[in-house]
């Protein structure tokens, strides 16, 4: 709950820095996650899983693949926000849950039933009707779901604590953003330290605000089935949605017919989860490794 509501109000965040290029806000994302991160570590004590990861090659490269996936949908969104596209991040958050119930059915064993597979009809019908009544493929929104499912599958296939396995994502892509920060920074073209305090805090948190919902996110891929994390995450791109209304973002009739589809889906696929929660009883949770 805590890591959709956070991913919910995040264009209210990118909003606040829309005057700092993407790629710049993208650096302090990085950058400030890391030392978040490791009093996180730090407190629940988890860096020899820290270790383990660094000197495990295979662990290591798939941690290594899902920070250029993350990273990639970060950019994508970051700038998607800035460039007035809220609508259209919405939309990419409310086809990724469907996307991880495709997932699940072709990788993971799952079966759709009944509603599951009329919620994925209908979003599909959502999205053909903005592509053609728009005149244009909503490339953000299939970006945007099609990085984030792919992090998430990877997450879900390495052993490695939620925090832990961030705080490496982060420490692999940190060359990488003190790099571009410093060449910024040498150009006179970097925001941060500027003369404007309260930027410059707004900056620095990137990092919690990063790091707290992926480590929750990270935790909830390893301990339930992807399509309960589909379910749960209908509640982000809802706010997201109202967030663009807020701002003023134009709202077209093809918006409105493909919204209603998804929103369709949304409640055919709310009622499957409720009907076979009750069907079933509930089950322990595992631990964290």
């Amino acid at each position: 709950m805590v890591t959709y509501l956070i991913w919910g109000f995040l264009p209210v965040y990118f909003k606040t820095v829309a005057s700092v290029d993407p790629l710049e806000v993208l650096s302090h994302r990085i950058i400030w996650a890391i030392p978040f991160g490791a009093v996180i570590l730090f407190a629940r004590r988890q860096w020899q899983e820290v270790q383990r990861a660094l000197t495990h090659r295979t662990m290591l490269a798939w941690l290594s693949l899902s920070a250029l996936f993350i990273a990639c949908n970060w950019l994508i969104y970051i700038w998607a926000i800035q460039d007035e596209r809220i609508f259209e991040t919405s939309l990419g958050y409310y086809i990724n849950p469907l996307i991880y119930m495709l997932v699940g059915v072709a990788f993971f064993g799952e079966r759709l039933r009944p509603l599951q597979a009329s919620a994925v009809a209908l979003a599909v019908v959502g999205v053909l009707v903005l592509t053609i009544s728009g005149g244009e493929v909503p490339l953000v929104a299939l970006a945007l779901a099609g990085t984030f499912t792919v992090y998430g599958v990877i997450r879900k296939r390495v052993v490695i604590g939620g925090m832990p396995g961030l705080f490496v994502e982060t420490l692999l892509l940190s060359p990488l953003a003190v790099t571009w920060f410093v060449w910024i920074s040498i150009g006179g073209q970097a925001v941060f330290a500027g003369g404007d305090n309260w930027l410059t805090f707004w900056l620095v948190m990137a990092g919690p605000i990063t790091a707290l919902p992926l480590l929750c996110f990270a935790l909830a891929a390893r301990r339930l089935p992807l399509t309960t994390i589909g379910f749960m995450q209908f509640l982000a791109p809802t706010i997201q949605f109202l967030t663009g209304i807020y701002y003023g973002e134009q709202l077209t009739t093809a918006h409105l017919i493909c919204f209603g589809f998804i929103w369709a889906a949304v409640l055919f696929f709310s009622i499957d989860a409720v009907g076979a929660g009750k069907k079933k009883p509930p089950r322990a949770q595992p631990a964290e490794a």
